[in-house]
């Protein structure tokens, strides 16, 4: 489910991280999106911890993961087709996103509906349009604190 409040959009969705021997363990992760904030989507994950864990991903990388594999390094993701439940008879199952977050030597997989992370894009494309990005930044207010920081 998401929303959209005075400039933001979020929502919670369902993720599975796959441990050792291929044991499938479910996850909530919120999704964020600013308009203060227009190229990031941030995914946050309640771990057991006293700080959540976060991860903040480029939008238009989501967008095109929906399609294609995108990302190197720390954030990797596409998309892959879910195989049908045993016995259904069903030809096609699910249509999923795979993500992997971490440097190679310590990482995270996660899997997700490719649906639910679509549907919450499309809200952020609401909010701000593609190539509208921009127009939502003040960049002489951020120069300014910036350099009011040196």
């Amino acid at each position: 489910m998401s929303n959209i409040n005075r400039g933001t959009v979020s929502a919670r969705q369902a993720l599975r991280l796959a441990g050792p021997d291929h044991v499938m363990v479910p996850l909530t992760a919120g999704l964020y999106y600013s308009r203060q904030d227009p190229y990031a989507v941030r995914m946050s994950f309640d771990v057991g911890k006293d700080e959540p864990v976060e991860w903040t991903f480029d939008r238009g990388l989501l967008t095109a993961a929906l399609h294609a594999p995108e990302g190197i390094g720390d954030i990797r993701v596409w998309p892959s087709v879910a195989p049908a439940p045993a016995g259904t008879g069903a030809g096609v199952g699910q249509k999923i996103l795979n993500i992997v977050l971490g440097p190679p030597s310590g990482y995270a997989r996660l899997k997700t509906s490719a649906a639910g992370i679509e549907a919450f894009l499309a809200r952020t494309y609401e909010l701000v349009p593609d190539g509208q990005e921009s127009a939502c930044l003040d960049l002489d207010a951020e120069l300014a604190e910036l350099l009011s920081q040196a």
